[in-house]
């Protein structure tokens, strides 16, 4: 019990300092939000520009992704693919933060840290993962526990030094939840993180729908004056559309776990600096539904003794075995997210 008091001291003592810098942040909207779009479009240039040399070293070092063999068989041709190119757009984002949007903003220490943290975590299972290796990747066990521990960290300084305990419910209003606070933030940051690894399945699929997840929040980061959120998501929109230049199908590069679980782990934590988390299922319902596609199957399977509700999970898998092409699969699935989006935000605004 010392030791917890004596951490809660020590964070107190870190918002303290937080909200001092934070206190030097611009007021004049129109200059946050021309600030932030600009960063956005020079996150994409950085990201395009660096995209060739960067799969070019990818191939030369052999940096190719194994397929699973137990997905569609018309996968099996990517084999081989440079894998790891998330580090393309973390990267990308980590250093335009740094220069652009950490003085005054210590704030977004926050995100940065969930991006290397996860970057590094997805890192070593895409280098397991690799062909010709001799492992299939770290164990799920392994994995959740890492994922745990660092969303864990980040509901700490969400809660402590950020202050951040509510929970805003739309029509309704905002509502004190206190230490509950922690286990849902620790809770969604490890769903969200999963989710987009899931739905990383097809080309362009997670990265298009996570951009426009980051244009939902930040335009909602906007609307509550939050402007180093606001050029966070908004750099993560352009880095991420640099690096669907070279996604686009037929892929030259997957994102792969040093990608997907940096997304999901930094959007939720966008979600929970913005205090609009409880939306995060809606404005990332691609991510939501293939989660719950996969939860569906495997609970009917076991309780069936072998029966499945779709022809193969997560979701985008179902819709290919019933005749869509991968473009048609993606394009719709963008879509519906852009729908739950544009419905995020006006439920944001209630």
């Amino acid at each position: 019990m010392a030791s917890l008091a004596v951490l809660a001291l020590t964070l107190e003592e870190v918002a303290t300092h937080a909200e001092r810098f934070d206190a030097l942040l611009p007021t004049d909207p129109n200059d946050n939000l021309a600030l932030s779009l600009g960063l956005s479009g020079l996150a994409f240039l950085v990201a395009l520009l660096a995209g060739r040399p960067y799969i070019a070293f990818l191939r030369t070092h052999r940096v190719g992704k194994q397929i699973r063999i137990d997905g569609p068989e018309g996968h099996m041709t990517k084999t081989g693919t440079p894998t790891m190119g998330g580090i393309l757009f973390n990267v990308t984002v980590i250093l335009l933060t740094i220069v652009f949007n950490l003085y005054g903003r210590l704030s977004m220490l926050l995100p940065i840290g969930v991006l290397i943290g996860c970057s590094i975590l997805g890192g070593i299972d895409d280098k397991l993962n690799l062909v010709g290796g001799k492992s299939a990747g770290l164990t799920a066990r392994f994995k959740f526990v890492w994922l745990f521990l660092f969303a864990a960290i980040t509901a700490l300084v969400l809660y402590y030094p950020l202050g951040l305990s509510r929970m805003y419910v739309p029509f309704l209003g905002q509502y004190e939840i206190g230490y509950f606070y922690l286990p849902i933030a620790t809770l969604a940051i490890v769903g969200s993180a999963n989710a987009v690894n899931l739905t990383d399945g097809l080309d362009t699929l997670a990265g298009g729908t996570a951009a426009v997840a980051f244009v939902a929040y930040g335009i909602i980061a906007y609307l509550q004056g939050q402007v180093q959120v606001v050029t966070f998501c908004f750099m993560m929109v352009g880095a991420l559309l640099g690096f669907l230049w070279y996604n686009a199908h037929p892929a030259q590069v997957f994102m792969g776990d040093t990608g997907s679980l940096a997304i999901g782990a930094s959007l939720a934590t966008a979600a929970f600096m913005t205090g609009q988390w409880l939306l995060l299922p809606l404005v990332g319902i691609v991510f939501f539904a293939e989660t719950l596609s996969v939860m569906l199957q495997v609970a009917y399977f076991k309780r069936t003794g072998g029966k499945r509700i779709f022809r193969m999970t997560p979701l985008h898998h179902h819709f290919e075995l019933l005749g869509w092409s991968e473009t048609q699969v993606t394009l719709r699935f963008w879509l519906v997210g852009m729908m739950a989006g544009l419905l995020g935000v006006a439920l944001a605004l209630q």
